[in-house]
């Protein structure tokens, strides 16, 4: 586990190699061995100094989380912090100049271990990422960061780090004196190492000296109180209060400045104790790491089906959507045939990938030489007969049956036997658009979101035939263009944009009720929503939402007479107000200045005087979201009560404190979940009615996670 290695020149090199585990962890085991290693080369008198590294590609990515969340009380948490505390200081306070030498990322504990050595040295290689992301999990990082790093870069420098998780570069983690040195390659990394050992060898670090002083000044110097104070409010203001953790960072900053440094590593402990047993952590631990991690394995792959090499792919539709898709596949690897009814509308849609490439080039991010690589892979043509020897096409052409079926046809008789068909629709379900296709069954759903560069998340959708064969290359494709997927089965807006619709429609139910339309959009964004629903609305398009309802009502026969769709229909045929694009929706868009609510909604929805709490709001807005997650559930859309919290989060956007929509559900509890749904079905409407099963669920007083 632990690689012990004494040179000519008594310097000790110390390597993680954990066999039983892909990656090097922070858990009992390696500490103990970590320990023991480090005992034996402080004992030895001949030691002058000691290398920490790694043998594995990635340095340590930080703590076991397995172990974490399987213990049981706040105590023991706290017990096994103090512990890690310890073995800190003892690497600190050794006496001998121990090195940390940064072969690959060094996350979380990982760079909380670098942070206890008295040097830090890392390869300058752009995949390699340095930070403490603890806080995007719930959790703050419970191994002295911090303390050392508010110590090492200064309390301003320090908070977007600890607070914001972010994870930088080795260039930016040199600029933000996070590491101390860079080596250009991995075999100079070492040697590098031992030299600043044999050269300078300090071995205590700067907070155990009496003279030292916190970079910038600590927490009651004038400039700091100010930084420290307008971060409490800036927090506020971003969060309202739905995350403990950064609130926690916070205070171990501002109260741990003010300590000595050992009972300031007491005072952490408490306080990671105290997010680890939230339900906050556990939500988002159980979602954002395991659940996601499965995803981003492959788990929903057929395991029937061997792996698939995908080299090239066509898009049809140069749009936003397509060209995103176009994309993020060049700057995979793969060759993309761009193909638009004209030469020059797929040409403008390849800007879109020119533009998003010039931005990374001009902040030093890509060479221009790689730039330039990327786009060479994009062919545009308005010409079918190109998308010969595609792997996969995707198609990304307007909402509409009869376009779509065209498309099927005419690129069917270009493509491969065995190539395989995706289209990107939102809501029209892949089985009935299937029967366009001769060959049903390599005929697949491919749901996107935007946009596409951002957006983390791909819904792979099943039709009634599509093949194993189909959905394990849509599979590796998602993976290969590094998002997250997960597989549902066919239903009209499949599983996000049926949950997603709920949320807009609650919106517009609200405004047609005479509730303020700031306050909708203000409690919205409080409840832990990205953006309003009557700013999202106008984002993907209000005219897009009543397309899609008039499809619904052509294929169902059934008409929705709901206040949701009076007011979409208002403002499409009455109003003309189709949403962003148009420069018109809920919202006006003043050329150079911030959107702003249409000043005339209240003169066509008056404001009622009867004004529902935010609380109320608030409820309405999520549990209308988490109902329909069961439902979906309930009908085998979904198949796993993860693929539900995943998608609901990485998505639509559901808060990700909640861990995901049936998470939510929990941490109210099911029983007073459905009670309050009952409650809101009275008031508001059979839309909250809860199923038969889900109120069983409430009188067997069950839960969706055990």
């Amino acid at each position: 586990m632990i690689n012990y290695i004494q040179d000519e020149n008594n310097i000790v090199t110390l390597s993680f190699n954990m066999t039983e585990s892909p990656v090097n962890v922070i858990n009992e085991g390696s500490m103990l061995a970590f320990g023991e290693a480090l005992e034996k080369a402080l004992a030895d008198t001949n030691v002058k100094g000691i290398v920490l590294t790694s043998s594995k590609k990635e340095f340590l990515v930080g703590a076991d989380l397995n172990m974490i969340i399987h213990i049981k009380t706040a105590v023991e948490i706290q017990n096994a912090a103090n512990r890690l505390h310890q073995l800190f200081r003892r690497m600190e306070t050794g006496g001998k100049p121990v090195v940390a030498a940064i072969n690959g990322s060094a996350l979380g504990g990982g760079y909380e271990f670098c942070l206890a050595c008295h040097y830090r040295i890392a390869v300058n290689n752009s995949k390699i990422e340095i930070g403490l992301p603890e806080v995007m999990l719930g959790l703050l990082p419970g191994g002295g960061g911090t303390q050392r790093l508010p110590r090492l870069i200064g309390i301003q420098e320090s908070l977007r780090p600890l607070m914001e998780g972010q994870k930088v570069r080795p260039q930016q983690a040199l600029q933000n004196k996070m590491v101390d040195a860079l080596v250009n390659s991995q075999e100079e990394l070492i040697p590098a190492a031992k030299e600043w050992i044999l050269k300078t060898g300090n071995h205590i670090q700067p907070w155990d000296k009496k003279e030292f002083k916190i970079p910038g000044g600590g927490v009651n110097t004038p400039n700091n109180a100010m930084v420290l104070a307008g971060a409490a409010g800036l927090l506020r203001k971003k969060t309202f209060g739905n995350y403990p953790a950064p609130i926690a960072i916070l205070n171990c900053v501002y109260e741990g400045l003010q300590l000595p440094f050992d009972r300031a590593l007491q005072m952490e402990a408490r306080y990671f104790a105290q997010c680890v047993m939230s339900d906050v952590a556990k939500n988002m631990i159980r979602t954002l790491f395991f659940s996601m991690n499965d995803a981003n394995k492959g788990i929903a792959r057929p395991k029937n089906v061997p792996p698939i090499e995908i080299k090239k792919i066509g898009i049809l539709g140069a749009g936003m959507m397509g060209a995103g898709i176009a994309y993020v596949s060049a700057n995979a690897g793969l060759e993309v045939v761009l193909k638009d009814v004209t030469l020059e509308a797929a040409g403008n849609g390849k800007k879109y990938s020119h533009k998003l490439l010039s931005e990374k080039v001009s902040k030093g991010r890509m060479t221009k030489e790689k730039s330039e690589e990327i786009l060479s892979r994009i062919q545009c043509t308005e010409s079918s007969g190109d998308l010969s020897g595609c792997d996969l096409v995707i198609e990304a052409v307007f909402e509409n049956r009869e376009l779509k079926a065209k498309v099927i046809q005419e690129t069917e008789l270009a493509m491969d036997i065995n190539g395989v068909f995706a289209s990107n629709t939102s809501t029209l379900p892949i089985t009935g658009l299937a029967t366009a296709s001769s060959r049903p069954q390599n005929f697949i759903g491919l749901h996107f979101f935007s946009p596409v560069d951002k957006m983390p998340l791909v819904e792979i959708i099943k039709g009634k035939k599509s093949s194993d064969y189909a959905i394990a290359m849509c599979v590796d494709y998602v993976r290969k263009i590094k998002k997250t997927p997960i597989v549902v089965n066919d239903s009209r807006g499949f599983f996000t944009s049926r949950v997603f619709s709920t949320y807009l429609f609650e919106g517009f139910e609200m405004l047609a009720e005479g509730i303020k339309p700031s306050s909708i959009e203000n409690i919205a964004k409080a409840a832990g929503m990205p953006i309003g629903p009557l700013a999202v609305a106008d984002e993907v398009s209000i005219e897009l939402a009543y397309k899609i309802n008039k499809q619904t009502e052509a294929d169902t026969g059934v008409k929705n007479e709901s206040r949701a769709v009076f007011v979409i229909n208002k403002f499409i045929e009455e109003l003309g107000r189709p949403g962003k694009k148009a420069g018109k929706g809920f919202y006006d868009y003043p050329a150079g200045e911030k959107k702003i609510l249409w000043p005339q909604l209240s003169q066509q929805f008056p404001i009622s005087e009867n004004q529902p709490s935010s609380e109320i709001i608030k409820k309405r807005l999520l549990h209308i979201q988490a109902l329909e997650t069961v439902r979906c559930l309930e009908e085998k859309v979904i198949t796993t009560g993860k693929d539900g919290d995943l998608g609901s989060i990485l998505g639509i956007g559901f808060p990700p404190h909640t861990g995901g929509a049936l998470s939510y559900i929990d941490s109210i509890g099911v029983k007073k979940f459905v009670f309050e749904c009952e409650q809101f079905t009275r008031k508001f409407g059979n839309r909250f009615r809860p199923s038969k099963k889900l109120r069983d669920m409430a009188q067997r007083d069950e839960k969706f996670y055990s």
